[in-house]
């Protein structure tokens, strides 16, 4: 099944049941904007947000250059974010909240026929049901994903909250939570296999846990780094 879609190029990776708030200040977002409040009441307001892989989400200003602004390169697949908050602002500008809904892949891109980009999108597959091997890889994740915020975190408060037990939303927290690269988040936002993708971020939050005990067992004074070194 496909559909168009307008569509938000963001230098971010936005994953189904995740919270994206937005200030919204160019023209043609606004113009989107618009567009997506004066739907008919019970018209789904939602847009495509696709992580740039080459270029700049901003338009130049007329008469001025951006480094890759107006030949932007998108990833092949999105999130759409679901209008769930507006706030008009005085300068006719917004501030709105979304929130992830389901994940597309692009077929096909269209940069004239609106004010922003608009794309042919064909929906993604989202498991459903139990899956035993998803679940048991959920608990591993729990236990390696809140040690790994022990380690980025150094107020035990601050890991004490609940996770969900949901094997696919765990899923997608998690990757929208660890500090990964785009690259990094981009590749598990295309898995559809809710196990693989926890399989991926088993290996990714190990890689970063080794990385974060690294750096750790070879304190450098802060003193050190900010003064040359003592003369023999």
């Amino acid at each position: 099944m496909t559909a168009r879609l307008p569509v938000f190029p963001l230098a971010t990776v936005l994953f189904p049941g995740l919270v994206l708030p937005l200030h919204i200040f160019e023209e043609r977002y606004r113009a989107l904007v618009r567009h997506l409040v004066g739907l008919p009441e019970g018209a789904p307001r939602e847009f495509g947000v696709v992580a740039i892989q080459a270029g700049w989400e901003v338009a130049p200003a007329p008469g001025r250059s951006t480094p890759g602004g107006g030949d932007v390169t998108l990833h092949e697949v999105g999130c759409t974010a679901e209008l769930r908050q507006v706030t008009e602002l005085d300068d006719g500008g917004f501030d709105i909240v979304t929130v992830g809904k389901r994940r597309f892949r692009i077929a096909d891109v269209d940069r004239s026929s609106a004010p922003y980009l608009t794309a042919q999108v064909e929906w993604l597959p989202e498991p459903g049901g139990t899956d035993e091997i998803a679940e048991l890889l959920a608990a591993r994740v729990i236990a390696v994903f809140r040690q790994y915020l022990g380690l980025i975190r150094p107020d035990p408060e601050e890991i004490s909250e609940q996770l969900p037990e949901d094997p696919t939303v765990l899923s997608h927290l998690v990757a929208a939570t660890a500090a990964l690269t785009v690259a990094d988040r981009q590749r598990l936002l295309a898995i559809d296999d809710t196990a693989a993708r926890l399989r991926a971020e088993l290996r990714l939050l190990n890689r970063e846990a080794a990385l974060l005990r690294q750096v750790r067992a070879v304190p450098v004074p802060l003193s050190e780094l900010a003064s040359p070194p003592a003369p023999n």
